[in-house]
């Protein structure tokens, strides 16, 4: 496996190194058209110099960045315990010191990238729809081939080369524009016949050049997706997961087309790229192909099974692993799917985690009303209670309040906001999915399988102690409250 990484690092080093090529010899040409004596050397360094610049903001802030773009928010284990564990359960397998930072996206279209210069500062990006449709295989198929991008670094890799595409671009631009601004007027008069030859090479370059980059950057970007579906069918021993999870993702018309250009190719589906098209202005291979290269690994998961099936599917003489490590693997069974009982059930569950999520995100605590309206009451709320607007009851609003074991020992209850402050306590209404808030004002959730007996708010770091819904808690909370006159 190292051996077929190593082939794309020094591939793509390659490809960077032409786009490079390209930026100082833009730059180089467009100096001599402003001073044809000396302004060669000038504009190639000048070039080279932003590029640089570029780079030390993108390697430093480059994942806060292009999360920010996204509009991703960070989310911890309490919010999504589900995704929390599956992203757990893949960096084991793919032996990464630690978890990346797990962000969503609200977006109804289902789709994940990763970013991340390095492995300990990555992160693994999801959108609600991907949440909301996507069952734990696939949803394990999908982490997995994230985490494969970060252990493989090739969010790296893509980061400079997005740089050197975005440098490239900002020079033929501002070159560009300042000739039809400027007329021409500011191009020296010293060089005669050689300077409109520089002018005009230089124009044909600032309209050339992105062009060529942007088809390199794409090629750094297709070569990869292979190698991190194979990991991702390694790691997760389920290749009926990933290739569902694509299907699904694929399929949705006009995904999100006000995506960014520059993301778009760190997602797992490039959202601006149509179902089964493929070329050279493509930034990942086909996913019809992806798709069946992956079931056609039949029982097999491992390294060896996905070459055969690369092999099968595209035809192609080249190889898509190394010799090295298909001389020393085996084929890895694959395990059977996990299922769902109730399928059906499990996608209202699925919904009701992905609302409950978005409204703790917002900062909206929703109060279940017994007619069934889901009351949902924004942040700075300071009511006890609150009316249902189809019923008229009169419901109270979740809330952490003192605990009746009273404080713990060696307490402070002079900090109440503090972590050593006595513990708050919150009752359960029912198993199913619940918010309620901390004295701080922090909205929390609890999921249905949530069985621990507290947890501490992120806000105030306060311990709530949480108690489980007993038989007097459900019939006092399946009692309807009385009716305002």
């Amino acid at each position: 496996m190292w051996e077929a990484i190593r082939s794309n690092r020094r591939r793509s080093t390659l490809l960077i190194g032409l786009m490079g090529a390209s930026l100082v010899a833009l730059g180089f040409v467009i100096g001599m058209v402003f001073d044809p004596s000396a302004g060669g050397p000038i504009g190639a360094a000048a070039a080279l110099g932003l590029w640089l610049v570029l780079l030390f903001v993108a390697l430093s802030q480059g994942e806060q960045l292009l999360l920010l773009g996204a509009n991703a928010r960070q989310i911890q284990k309490e919010d999504c315990p589900r995704l929390w564990n599956v992203v757990e359960e893949m960096t084991i397998a793919s032996g990464l010191a630690s978890a990346p930072k797990l962000y969503i996206v609200e977006h109804d279209a289902p789709n994940a990238f990763a970013v991340g210069t390095k492995p300990e500062k990555a992160a693994v990006a999801v959108t609600s729809g991907l949440l909301k449709r996507l069952d734990r295989d696939e949803l394990q198929g999908v982490v997995a081939h994230e985490i494969s991008h970060i252990s493989n670094l090739d969010a790296r890799v893509m980061t400079i080369a997005s740089v050197m595409l975005g440098s490239i671009v900002l020079v033929s631009d501002l070159f560009l524009r300042s000739l039809w601004y400027g007329g021409g007027r500011r191009t020296s008069r010293k060089g005669g016949q050689a300077q409109i030859v520089f002018l005009a090479v230089a124009i044909l370059g600032a309209v050339l050049a992105p062009l060529i980059a942007q088809l390199l950057y794409f090629a750094c970007s297709r070569r990869r997706e292979f190698l991190a579906d194979a990991c991702a069918a390694r790691f997760s021993r389920y290749p009926e997961g990933l290739a569902s999870a694509l299907e699904k993702i694929a399929l949705q018309p006009s995904s999100m087309p006000e995506v960014n250009r520059a993301l778009a190719p760190l997602f797992i589906v490039n959202p601006l790229q149509p179902f089964g098209i493929s070329g050279l202005f493509s930034t990942h291979p086909s996913a019809e192909t992806r798709i069946k290269i992956l079931r056609s690994m039949g029982g097999g998961a491992g390294y060896v099974d996905y070459e055969a099936a690369f092999r099968k599917v595209t035809g192609a003489a080249s190889r898509c692993l190394g010799e090295s490590v298909l001389a020393v693997e085996k084929t890895v069974p694959a395990r059977g799917a996990a299922g769902e009982p109730d399928p059906k059930q499990a996608a209202i569950e699925r919904a009701q985690e992905v609302g409950a999520l978005l409204g703790t995100l917002g900062d909206y605590l929703s109060v279940p009303c017994p007619c069934g309206v889901g009351i949902r009451i924004p942040g700075g709320f300071g009511g006890e209670s609150v009316r249902c607007p189809r019923c008229g009851r009169v419901n109270s609003v979740p809330l952490a309040g003192p605990s009746p074991a009273g404080p713990l020992a060696g307490s402070s209850p002079e900090a109440p906001s503090s972590a050593a402050a006595p513990p708050l306590h919150y009752q359960r209404r029912g198993k199913s999915w619940e918010s309620f808030r901390c004295s701080c004002g922090k909205t929390l959730q609890l999921s249905p399988s949530f069985i621990a007996p507290s947890l501490r708010c992120p806000s105030c770091r306060r311990i709530i102690e949480i108690g489980p819904a007993g038989a007097a808690d459900r019939a006092l909370s399946s009692a309807a409250p009385p009716l305002l006159p």
